[in-house]
């Protein structure tokens, strides 16, 4: 019952993808774009999470409440 490791992998590479967008839209001279795709990365990966969390809680329910 570990976290799996493909989550983190996703994760990453969004985050890199973002990182390395972001900056070559500074660059451009384009800051309202650059933080606009960071924030949409942002929730991008914030869902990700939930969805991980959300399995980890039926999990545990799934564990303590003994239902079939």
């Amino acid at each position: 019952m570990g976290i799996d490791v493909d989550v983190i992998f996703k994760i990453a590479g969004v985050g890199m993808a973002i990182a390395l967008l972001h900056t070559v839209l500074e660059q451009m001279g384009k800051k309202e774009f650059a933080q606009w795709i960071t924030l949409i990365g942002f929730i991008y990966i914030l869902f990700m999470v939930a969805s991980v969390i959300s399995s980890l809680f039926q999990k545990i329910k799934d564990v303590f409440l003994f239902q079939s």
